[in-house]
């Protein structure tokens, strides 16, 4: 039994060395790139510009921005004169078509009073060619307030273009970091399943050598397959997140990019969430926009209001009429002005002032809810950045003392003074250790893009983006 001890120390003298070179080489990952995928070299900083260049998002909020831009050029028209031209032919023997067209004409004779021409006149052809125009000076400014209101809502347009871009920049970030992220789990998932093997080998070696029985060999065995399944899961979730990040930049599923970062540790400046709070209520775009279109519900209710006011439009317009094609005929012209009064409108306009009132209401209640709730989103954010920040150390520490308990348990387990379901325990919470750190420093990113998300200064130029 000594010389079987003996011989198995031989065999294995080196294994608190082997761990320690498996501790140093995760650590020198922290800092070292992983080999990444066969694809187009890809910066944080570029996908983020390819995202705002391709995603059909950003292209739905430019194609809402020239809506309203065309919006407001139709409602400024209408503080323009209307100019119009008509060309017409006619033919018929309508006694009253007939006697006016001879007149327009100016080819009306004496002869055109007999009773009989009068009654039951031959047929004539009139060819009109007309010019025509009207104002509108004044309705209660009606239309100076509806040029302002598509003034409002363009730039609330705009302003959610800001936004959306904002929300895509997030998106690309979460993406791109997801793919760092996998990367790092994969190879979180390999050291496992080369660890588990390592211990199942160890096992082997000491069931052979009849140190222990079956039980430890199986043991491992079922770690080692669960190890190979994780791997298996990693390597899918890798694939994924290189989908999720091309769709982010607006491309095909399958085109294959190379992340260029790694996932490592960053710090980020750090504010207290009231600064953040009150940033946010002077920068979030969507909340600049939500405040356009409160004033913009204000100048609808002005309009409503104006509407009770008279009326005054000009109007005039130039004719010339002849029996053949061409400018060969009489000619006239008319203007004029009117001045309207509604006297009564079935309470209508007085129906559509309460109905904009209360509107504009609403929109002030929408308002002061959106901020609060912007104020509600600052802090879950500040806080979910601070909890990843903070377990990012915990994590850390928690890798350097897992590896250390793997290294003491597996001498431990090769001198035969712990049993192989002790080692096992151990090495989980290894495993696990590293995947919760990764995760941790994923959060960090995310988290603090997150913040910046919530306080409307998150753009292709942020620290999360070009650090």
């Amino acid at each position: 039994m000594r010389a079987r001890l003996r011989s198995h120390q031989l065999r294995y003298p080196r294994t608190a060395l082997a761990h320690a070179m498996r501790f140093a080489v995760f650590a020198a990952l922290l800092s070292v790139p992983l080999a990444g995928q066969s694809g187009t070299p890809l910066t944080l900083p570029e996908a983020v510009s390819m995202a705002l260049g391709n995603n059909p998002l950003h292209k739905a909020a430019i194609a809402d921005t020239h809506v309203s831009a065309a919006v407001f050029r139709e409602a400024r028209s209408a503080l323009m004169p209307k100019l119009m031209f008509a060309e017409s032919a006619v033919r018929g023997n309508d006694p009253v078509f007939v006697f006016s067209s001879r007149l327009r004409q100016q080819n009306f004779t004496p002869a055109d009073f007999a009773l009989n021409r009068l009654n039951t006149p031959t047929p004539i052809s009139n060819f009109s060619s007309r010019f025509s125009g009207e104002w509108n000076l004044f309705d209660g400014l009606q239309s100076w307030l509806g040029v302002s209101r598509a003034r409002d809502m363009q730039q609330a347009v705009e302003q959610q273009l800001d936004r959306a871009d904002q929300e895509l920049v997030y998106q690309t970030v979460q993406a791109y970091f997801g793919v760092l992220l996998a990367q790092r789990q994969e190879q979180v998932a390999e050291d496992a399943l080369e660890t588990a093997q390592a211990i199942e080998a160890s096992s082997r070696a000491r069931v052979e050598s009849g140190m222990v029985v079956d039980s430890d060999l199986l043991s491992a065995q079922v770690v080692t397959s669960r190890r190979k399944q994780e791997l298996i899961q990693a390597q899918n979730a890798l694939a994924l997140a290189g989908a999720q990040l091309s769709i982010a930049l607006g491309m095909p599923a399958d085109t294959a990019y190379d992340p260029q970062e790694t996932l490592q540790e960053r710090r980020f400046p750090a504010e207290t969430a009231a600064e953040l709070e009150a940033k946010a209520l002077d920068r979030r775009p969507d909340l600049k926009r939500v405040e356009l279109e409160r004033s913009a519900q204000a100048k609808s209710l002005s309009m409503a209001k104006g509407a009770l006011a008279p009326r005054l439009n000009i109007f005039g317009s130039w004719e010339t009429d002849s029996p053949s094609p061409g400018w060969n005929g009489g000619n006239n012209w008319i203007a004029g002005a009117e001045l309207q009064f509604d006297l009564f409108d079935g309470n209508g306009k007085r129906s559509r002032i309460a109905r904009e009132k209360a509107t504009q209401e609403r929109a002030v209640a929408v308002r002061d809810a959106y901020r609060d709730e912007i104020r509600l989103e600052v802090r879950k954010a500040y806080y979910e950045y601070d909890a990843a920040r903070r377990q990012v150390a915990v994590a850390r520490g928690a890798i350097t003392q897992a590896e250390e308990s793997l290294r003491i348990n597996q001498n431990r387990y090769d001198g035969g003074l712990s049993t192989v379901s002790d080692l096992l325990q151990v090495e989980e919470a290894a495993h696990r250790a590293k995947a919760d750190y990764w995760q941790a420093v994923y959060r960090v990113q995310t988290s603090y893009a997150g913040v910046e998300l919530a306080t409307g200064t998150l753009s292709p130029s942020s620290s999360v983006v070009t650090q």
